[in-house]
């Protein structure tokens, strides 16, 4: 969610470490954007029954899941994560909701080159943003489409998380000055008109974008902080010691103590790739 300034960690470890560890509260009430914006995600898509589907950065299977159930027993869904510990939830919540067609990988998505064109649909919900070169990941998840397929990325807009970002921010500074984080990654494209500039760069010019501002219900002060519990922040937290994770427990939950709610906004980019018929040239 956040990228401290750390040179001795890959993004991708510390995704892994991040999240894993987020997982004893990911599930949380307080944490119900997860599921919300990945059924949004799935809704936007008109999955067919019978659509075979890869999830990356798939958590603990909010869109996935979702799209298992649309595309039913005769469709395959596979949720591709770095955190092994999420993917255990997802297989749980799959398990419970007699999803047969649902299957987990531990898996970078960097990684997943060289798949062919197998998958109806390819979906990345808030993740895009954690590796450098987001065009050429693109282009990769891209090349994992058969013709006609769609791939389905959405990502965080501006001002996520706040006012509760710009405290828990604000107080980590003051306490560990070399953990503030240096930027959000979702800031390189938190705006439409950014997104859209990385689709073009990766070669994927025909894509619609829309954007969706909910404001996240927060019943308490506590409940800001099982959200850093259980996302990006935990990075941050992990790296404190037990005295300084209680300091800055009671800072933050201290200074938001009139907070009713965060803003969430999701900016939602869908692409379909052209059928078989549309990409060869017609004769005269």
């Amino acid at each position: 969610m956040t990228t401290p300034r750390d040179g001795a960690s890959s993004s991708a470890e510390r995704a892994r470490d991040a999240y894993n560890a987020a997982a004893d509260t990911y599930d949380d009430p307080a944490l119900s954007f997860w599921e919300w914006f990945g059924r949004r995600t799935i809704e936007r898509l008109d999955l067919p029954a019978g659509a075979h589907v890869l999830d990356v950065c798939a958590g603990s299977g909010a869109s996935a899941i979702a799209a298992a159930e649309r595309v039913g027993p005769t469709g395959s869904v596979l949720a591709v994560d770095l955190a092994e510990r999420l993917l255990e939830l997802a297989e749980q919540k799959a398990a419970a909701r007699s999803l047969s067609n649902f299957r987990t990988r531990a898996a970078d998505m960097t990684s997943l080159g060289g798949a062919g064109a197998s998958f109806d649909a390819v979906i990345c919900t808030f993740g895009i943003f954690l590796v450098d070169d987001m065009a050429g990941q693109l282009r990769m998840l891209w090349s994992l489409l058969r013709p006609g397929g769609v791939l389905a990325v959405t990502t965080w807009g501006a001002r996520s998380f706040e006012p509760a970002a710009s405290v828990f921010w604000d107080a980590v500074g003051n306490r560990r000055p070399e953990l503030r984080a240096a930027f959000n990654p979702w800031d390189r494209i938190a705006d439409p008109d950014s997104l859209r500039t990385v689709f073009e760069q990766a070669g994927i010019p025909e894509v619609s974008i829309e954007q969706e501002a909910r404001e996240h219900p927060v019943a308490s002060p506590q409940d800001f902080w099982t959200i850093a519990m259980g996302s990006g922040f935990r990075w941050t937290i992990d790296r404190l010691s037990p005295e300084d994770q209680q300091w800055l427990r009671d800072e933050v939950t201290g200074r938001l103590t009139s907070i009713t709610s965060i803003q969430l906004s999701a900016i939602y980019a869908v692409a379909r790739r052209p059928a078989a018929d549309e990409a060869k040239p017609t004769r005269d």
